[in-house]
């Protein structure tokens, strides 16, 4: 049997295509570099040669969205048809992230998450359909509050500190309608998060139809997927302080 992996053609396409780039601003060649380097393959550390080949397979996987996500980003930024033209949508964790060249309008008028309401924190899991995590890094959060017949759960902290859970699904939940400063890739305990770094709209997407209706302005947020949960950290401050955070679910 054969033991040739097709992860393997798609990395060696989309490798070379780094090479071909034609992208003013940041250079060509720091693009392809960037690119290249979220593709070439890393030393397997023994942790990770003993890991199921199904999981493995998956975290090649998303190594090439990342990289396939870099590329999107830096035309997006850099070329001038590209920001004439294009206006890039991309999903990630049940987010559907709007990219745009030019900063989006805040959103000025908040409006709660649909069923929105308070619970005790110790709660929380018995009102979900999926697991709930506490970051131990902050410990207990200060409030909680339970949004769409269970489908969200929210952890706030003192200092602006939010931390949403929320069940994964194909069709996004969430949505942010970005302009500079550019998503930045971070890793996580093992997993690829995005780090939006500027203020930016929040809003939510309706099952029923599809519509988009404003939440409000966020800070600056990590957001990541484990399994099959979607989490976005608001607050943090910095990169540095959300990965911390992010790294200390439990």
């Amino acid at each position: 049997m054969s033991s040739h992996d097709p992860f393997d053609d798609l990395t060696a396409e989309l490798t070379a295509l780094a090479d071909f780039l034609d992208v003013p601003n940041p250079p060509p060649d720091d693009v392809a570099a960037t690119v290249r380097a979220r593709l070439e393959p890393t030393p397997a550390t023994p942790e990770a040669s003993r890991r199921p080949p199904a999981q493995r397979r998956r975290r090649a996987r998303w190594r090439i969205v990342t990289a396939i996500v870099l590329v999107v980003i830096a035309i997006t930024a850099a070329t001038p048809q590209g920001r004439a033209a294009v206006r890039a949508i991309l999903h990630y964790a049940s987010i559907e992230l709007r990219l745009s060249d030019s900063t989006p309008r805040p959103v000025t008028t908040p409006t709660p998450l649909p069923g929105e309401h308070s619970v005790a924190p110790a709660d929380l899991a018995k009102q979900v359909k999926f697991p709930i995590k506490t970051p131990t890094a902050l410990g207990t959060p200060e409030r909680a509050t339970v949004s769409d017949n269970g489908r969200v759960a929210s952890m706030f902290w003192p200092g602006g500190i939010r931390l949403d859970q929320f069940a994964g699904t194909p069709s996004p939940y969430f949505f942010k309608t970005l302009g500079p400063p550019w998503p930045e890739d971070v890793q996580v305990a093992g997993v690829t998060a995005w780090w939006l770094g500027g203020s930016h709209p929040l809003g939510y997407i309706k099952r029923e139809d599809g519509t988009s209706v404003p939440l409000r302005q966020a800070e600056p947020t990590l957001i990541w997927q484990s399994g099959t949960t979607g989490y976005r950290l608001e607050g943090a401050g910095t990169k540095e302080h959300a990965a911390e955070i992010a790294a200390s679910l439990r």
